[in-house]
């Protein structure tokens, strides 16, 4: 009896403390050395522990070719969850997988990692590829046969768009019925589409349909569904696939609505903060500054004052504070006696803000350039801000290279102020303002504004 209680402690003890493995072959080398994993939680990734990649070799058609290989222990205490591993320092290069107490083994091709990525070890992760899979097909059937109804609406479809809606939900239940239990299935029932039960005749009764049923199996309030890229992946294609239009008015009032929809089904106010910061960031790749100044004024800002984070909102508004549509940031500066400030000059109908250096060759090749080119050009002014080290060697050339234009000495190089508002990295760097000193255009070099000023 006591031998029995004893083997029976070590069995439980094994099972609280068991590790298990993730591993992961790759069908290619790549030129990346190191692999790190990270568990999702929400929008952010926390770093879990990174390892190298080691070459191995595997037969493919009897031919023998080099792959990468690389393995994670995990200690006990990780938590079951959607994991991604990231194998590139620069570009896409993850995968996503779930973890829930067992090993973890696939292979992947790491150019293509969604499309090719076949799993030998882990029952939840087989089971959920293998529901992709199948629920894909049938709905790829369900939607060809919907899309045929609108380009030939003389045909009836009628009933085979009901066969192929009655397997779409044959599939779906069969999966949702396998995955019982397991941590994948909150994912599963997430993840049907709302079908109408009946095939549509129009366009826009589709387009309805999608749309106000797109979060219909939503949970935003569930762990597992917060907790995965699913969710965050859904918002993005409701934002800008589901949601889109060709005519830019039009696909602003979209994304706005879209964001509404969205931020008034998250009832989580950390989680909503994320989503925002989330949201601010992917504008952030379009330049989209209208519906980024929308984020932060009419939904960041209403966060309770706790939540928001102040660096996070700086550092966006720095980013932005030098992008097209944007008033230029104010600076002043003396010229013959006389205190000048950028935000009231009044003297032209358009300028140029050049940032340059005494030190700059460029600077010293494109400056007469620019004169030679503007100085018959008596609606357009340029403003000289000179960033330089010390004051004498610019104003020993400024005696003999004033042009009549506005000029400005900035101190202590890329360190000065005003350099670092503009976000000045090299010189020249130009900047075309209106007369209310709003940034118009953002030329590389000479040529560049000269092409703009002989188009308008």
């Amino acid at each position: 009896m006591i031998k029995s209680i004893f083997y029976f402690i070590l069995f439980i003890s094994s099972v609280i403390n068991a590790q298990h493995s993730i591993k992961g072959t790759m069908s290619s080398k790549i030129d990346s050395d190191w692999v790190i994993l990270y568990r999702i939680e929400g929008t952010k990734q926390v770093f879990v522990g990174n390892t190298t990649i080691r070459t191995d070799s595997m037969a493919f058609n009897g031919k023998k070719k080099a792959v990468g290989r690389f393995e994670f222990t995990l200690n006990p205490q990780a938590k079951p969850g959607a994991y991604r591993i990231n194998y590139r320092t620069e570009g896409e290069g993850f995968l996503d997988f779930f973890y829930n107490k067992e090993n973890v083994s696939f292979r992947f091709n790491p150019e293509y990692p969604e499309q090719s990525v076949v799993f030998s070890k882990s029952a939840e992760n087989k089971l959920y590829r293998e529901y992709i899979a199948a629920i894909s097909k049938v709905q790829g059937k369900l939607d060809s046969i919907q899309i045929s109804a609108f380009q030939n609406t003389k045909v009836d479809l009628k009933a085979p768009y009901k066969k192929a809606y009655t397997k779409v939900n044959a599939i779906q239940n069969k999966y949702v019925e396998l995955s019982k239990d397991k941590y994948i299935t909150t994912i599963i029932k997430a993840s049907v589409q709302n079908n109408s039960a009946d095939i549509l005749t129009s366009i826009d009764a589709y387009l309805f349909n999608i749309k106000t049923t797109f979060f219909n199996q939503l949970d935003f309030s569930n762990k597992t569904i917060l907790n995965s890229s699913f969710l965050t992946d859904r918002i993005v294609s409701y934002l800008f696939y589901i949601n889109y239009s060709d005519d830019n008015r039009t696909q602003q009032k979209l994304y706005k609505e879209s964001i509404e929809t969205v931020l008034s089904k998250i009832k989580n106010q950390p989680y909503k903060r994320d989503i925002i910061e989330f949201l601010i960031v992917q504008f952030e790749a379009y330049k989209n500054l209208e519906i980024i100044d929308y984020l932060f004024e009419n939904k960041y800002n209403k966060l309770p004052e706790a939540l928001q984070n102040e660096k996070f909102k700086a550092e966006k508004i720095a980013l932005f504070a030098t992008e097209i549509g944007r008033i230029a940031p104010d600076f002043l500066w003396k010229e013959t006696g006389k205190n000048l400030k950028l935000s009231t000059l009044n003297d032209a109908e358009k300028y140029v803000l050049v940032f340059w250096s005494t030190s700059c060759s460029h600077c010293l090749r494109e400056i007469p350039q620019l004169h030679t080119y503007l100085k018959n050009k008596k609606n357009i002014k340029v403003i000289a801000f000179a960033i330089e080290d010390d004051a004498f060697v610019w104003e020993n050339y400024s005696k003999n290279n004033l042009y009549g234009w506005h000029n400005v000495l900035g101190l202590n190089k890329w360190q000065n102020e005003t350099a670092k508002t503009y976000q000045i990295f090299s010189t020249p760097s130009y900047f075309v303002l209106d007369k209310n000193k709003k940034i118009i255009a953002k030329p590389d070099e000479i040529e560049d504004i000269k092409d703009y000023f002989n188009k308008k």
